[in-house]
């Protein structure tokens, strides 16, 4: 019974640890533009569009997996903070500043569960699984859904470019052909052609 006591103690530590994701701010609106949303809500909001979207994966996939992939994906960012997908300065940093936070919060669980969820954030990071490649399909349509509901309200305060969007979503379709393709029809395109996005190229 105590290694039960031990292990369910360290899990519903790493859960009250977790709660914290839910104070971390990204640069995304929600609907309405009242207030930025947080990693918590994206996280959400993506793992729900994978269950119903996850038939247009370019590979089939396991679906739990990727949405649990997806669920984790930002937890580190309790400790490394939020780095806007067009901070360049703040890109230079990320990795060693996401690196060690995962150490320390997939740290908190018993080591089988640790080695489980810091082994998936790990091969999202890598994005060359089925799996990982849809994830960031959702983590980038996402984002770009948000920004086409608030009237661009994001890019237009940190003037984004077509040209950055392009570059951040150069894998994108190897995740998911048809969504990419359906992102870029109705949401890039005419957010370019109203303003939203610089139009550079």
């Amino acid at each position: 019974m105590s290694t039960d006591k031990d292990k369910l103690d360290r899990l519903f530590d790493f859960f009250r640890e977790i709660d914290k994701e839910k104070l971390i701010t990204r640069q995304n609106y929600i609907t309405g533009c009242k207030r930025k949303e947080t990693d918590a809500e994206h996280a959400w909001h993506a793992a729900l569009m994978c269950v119903l979207l996850s038939r247009y994966s370019n590979r089939e996939i396991d679906v739990l997996k990727t949405v649990t992939m997806i669920l984790i994906h930002d937890i580190v960012e309790i400790d490394a903070g939020d780095t806007y997908a067009y901070d360049k300065e703040g890109k230079k940093t990320q990795r060693e500043r996401e690196v060690r936070a995962a150490d320390r919060i997939f740290g908190i669980l018993p080591e089988e569960d640790a080695e489980y969820l810091r082994n998936l954030w790990e091969e999202f990071e890598q994005s060359e699984t089925p799996e990982a490649k849809f994830a960031h399909v959702m983590d980038n349509i996402q984002p770009m859904m948000l920004n086409d509901n608030t009237n661009g309200k994001s890019w237009r305060e940190h003037d984004v470019a077509l040209s950055q969007l392009l570059e951040r979503n150069k894998r994108t379709h190897e995740g998911s052909r048809v969504l990419w393709d359906y992102a870029y029809e109705n949401i890039v395109m005419p957010n370019v052609e109203n303003g939203n996005l610089k139009d550079d190229n």
